[in-house]
């Protein structure tokens, strides 16, 4: 039997993502978590600050928090704090500065999350003067999304998916499973590797950055190749926040199916939501939002699949030689047990122990959280992403796979919401407009 490596617990970016999430959320629960800065929608910039000069100090006393705990599982890790400091004092600003243009009231009209900037503002800055050498201490793309992840998991609540009736479960699985094998096989024609085929069909099937970050770390994938999967599947949610609701408007598309459409083909959940707004109906932005966390939740499912997957046939060095079922649980992404257990803690305690609005006043801290370390995650990707090798890593076999798999999803998934949604067949969950 192999032995158990407990060192993992503290040496491991994985398990410090989910204490780092945990130490958060305990924070929320008891009450003492600083909510951040709040920006308003505007259109004169005063607007945007309606705490006025105390969005200063809120946003300060942040950056300390976010920095300190940061810091905690780097120094464990023996990581380079010092050069950390610097460069992590920078990515914050342009992520506070994504975050407060994604608020402006004609960009967010058009639904161009922070997401959407924080990745402009590092691809700026690596396709211009490059990525400073100081800078790159503090360019930890997946420390940031996956502390991000766990915080995430606190937000998505049993209660909220069974408002949806299970149909937003049975479309997640429709949908996942069709676009994830045509765009697995359809990378292999493209002669992809496996690994890099894998990462591929789960972030263009299930959720974009957060299901390719779990598959890369499954697989034990090149983190260059998820970072290039990532800048695709943010360019293209750029594109269908523009082009898919304006469609689903110009066919009359009812309000829930249209949802379920764009929930269940924009790889990012922030653009998911801010597609949802762009139609101008809550009904399609709240099936939006159910039909995107069904699929979330297969994350933690995919993950495991492919890792026992990746295990058992990439890693097998024999035709004798077969791994330990250890070796699965020493590969499984563990940030994605947090995300789990954070799911449970709200699901299963908060929301029917202490209350409605104590959840709802936990879910929005930890959802402020989320935005904030996404935010630096976006910016690192930016600085980590050039334009030339994006078109022309594979000969741009990779990109066009992306894009057939993606023009595979949306149509795909437009038959399904037809069959659940449209009422055609049977009465579908009607959520309230």
């Amino acid at each position: 039997m192999q032995k158990i490596d407990w060192s993992s617990l503290w040496t491991k970016e994985d398990w410090w993502a989910c204490w780092i999430g945990f130490i958060i959320l305990i924070l929320a629960m008891i009450g003492i978590l600083p909510a951040g800065p709040k920006f308003g929608t505007w259109a004169t910039l005063d607007k945007g600050f309606p705490s006025g000069i105390a969005t200063i100090w809120d946003t300060l006393i942040l950056l300390v928090i976010l920095a300190v705990l940061a810091i905690i599982g780097l120094i464990v890790m023996k990581k380079d704090v010092k050069r950390f400091i610097p460069g992590f004092i920078f990515i914050f600003a342009l992520s506070w500065l994504a975050i407060l243009i994604g608020k402006q009231t004609t960009i967010n009209a058009w639904g161009l999350e922070y997401v959407i900037w924080a990745l402009i503002f590092g691809l700026i800055i690596s396709n211009t003067v490059g990525t400073p050498g100081w800078l790159k201490p503090a360019v930890l793309t997946e420390y940031y999304i996956k502390i991000g992840l766990v915080c995430m998991g606190a937000t998505i609540l049993f209660s909220v998916i069974l408002k949806a009736g299970g149909v937003g479960m049975l479309q997640a699985l429709l949908v996942v499973a069709a676009v994830w094998f045509f765009t697995y096989w359809l990378g292999r024609r493209f002669g992809m590797a496996e690994r890099f085929s894998s990462t591929m069909a789960t972030g263009v099937s299930i959720c974009g950055v957060s299901a390719s970050i779990a598959a890369g770390g499954a697989v034990k994938g090149d983190p260059k190749e998820t970072s290039y999967i990532i800048a695709w599947l943010l360019v293209g949610a750029v594109i269908m926040i523009v082009v898919m609701p304006p469609i689903a408007k110009a066919v009359a598309m009812p309000t829930n199916m249209a949802g379920a459409w764009l929930g269940g083909t924009i790889d990012n959940t922030g653009a998911v939501v801010a597609a949802g707004e762009v139609m101008k109906s809550k009904a399609s932005l709240d099936t939006a939002a159910l039909v995107k966390m069904a699929q979330n939740i297969l994350i933690g499912f995919a993950a495991f699949f492919l890792a026992v997957w990746a295990t058992l046939r990439l890693d097998k060095k024999s035709a004798s030689e077969r791994p330990s079922f250890m070796e699965i649980w020493y590969r499984f992404p563990k940030f994605i047990v947090g995300f789990i257990i954070a799911s449970l803690v709200a699901s299963l305690y908060i929301e029917p122990v202490m209350g409605t609005k104590a959840t709802a006043t936990i879910t929005g801290l930890l959802t402020t959280y989320r935005t904030w370390f996404f935010a630096l995650c976006f910016v690192c990707i930016g600085l980590e992403t050039n334009f030339k090798e994006l078109l022309s890593v594979g000969g741009g076999k990779p990109a066009a796979v992306y894009w057939i798999g993606q023009s595979f999803n949306v149509v795909w998934t437009l038959l399904i919401v037809w069959i659940l949604w449209s009422g055609a067949f049977f009465v579908p969950p009607i959520l309230p407009d």
